[in-house]
């Protein structure tokens, strides 16, 4: 149940953020029983985002919501690859990323929890 929120201060387009959505839906896996199967994604641009006091840089801010915890490898290789995506489709350096990871023991869904 794994949720992958994504804000920058870029413009998306449609095919820029369908590429998005296949290659997080692949990064997920890095987490051990996570998969694109339950990933749910939300992509926000054009956000007001300033770092370091400068907004003239494309920049990100993503968080990553989990039902369950992972270990510090896992989310390693995760910020990795979020980092590496981002890059490779928006040409945003790494240190314009911030990743945040939060970890939950309830989760809802249809109706009921886990």
């Amino acid at each position: 149940m794994p949720m992958i929120r994504t804000k920058t201060n870029l413009e998306l387009s449609a095919e820029a953020e369908s590429r998005l959505k296949e290659k997080l839906g692949k990064a997920i896996e890095a987490i051990p029983g996570k998969s694109e199967r339950w990933l749910m994604l939300e992509f926000a641009d054009r956000c007001r985002l300033w770092f370091q006091g400068d907004n003239s840089r494309p920049l990100a801010f993503v968080e990553v919501m989990l039902y369950g915890s992972a270990s510090d490898s896992a989310y390693d290789a995760l910020t990795e690859a979020i980092t590496r995506i981002l890059g490779e489709e928006l040409g945003i350096a790494p240190d314009c990323v911030y990743v945040e990871y939060q970890e939950t023991g309830h989760w809802g869904w249809n109706g009921s929890n886990f």
